[in-house]
């Protein structure tokens, strides 16, 4: 199966937006890991409508004036990695949780750590919120994007 991408620029740089037949399938950044999200094949295609309908809802999120995704999600992980994304996908705007909300909201309270690598994997940054997850102590923790970007989006969201 090829992949759709298209190229956005945004406040945290260069986005580039992933998409299949069913839905979103990843947004990477401009210097993200390769190994991260592992993908197949990707075929340039800026009117692809899950794209087109992801990069406008993006440009709204960072114009300030959405706080919710309406896109359909094609997430491609494990059975946990994909129960983890779906509770980021939970965490409301301007709220941020812990890896232990996490992991105890998916009803795993002892997988902290496990909860930790699948939100490090999370392939739809930004959609879904892997950015509102922070240590316990409130410290900022590792993001695929950087601390720099982390730090953006919680400012935006208006978090302190």
């Amino acid at each position: 199966m090829t992949d759709r991408y298209a190229r956005i620029a945004s406040p945290v740089g260069k986005l580039t937006l992933v998409a299949d037949d069913t839905g979103l399938v990843a947004i990477l950044w401009e210097n993200d890991d390769p190994r991260r999200v592992p993908l197949g094949p990707l075929v340039e295609d800026a009117d692809h409508p899950v794209l087109v309908e992801a990069a406008r809802q993006l440009a709204e999120y960072f114009a300030g004036t959405r706080t919710a995704f309406d896109l359909p999600l094609s997430f491609r992980g494990t059975e946990f990695q994909k129960a983890v994304w779906a509770a980021l996908c939970a965490i409301p705007h301007g709220t941020t949780r812990s890896y232990g909300e996490v992991a105890r909201a998916i009803g795993r309270p002892t997988a902290t750590r496990a909860v930790g690598a699948a939100n490090g994997r999370n392939p739809i940054s930004i959609v879904a919120p892997c950015h509102r997850v922070i240590g316990a102590s409130g410290a900022l923790t590792g993001f695929a994007g950087g601390l720099d970007a982390k730090r953006y989006l919680l400012a935006l969201e208006g978090v302190s």
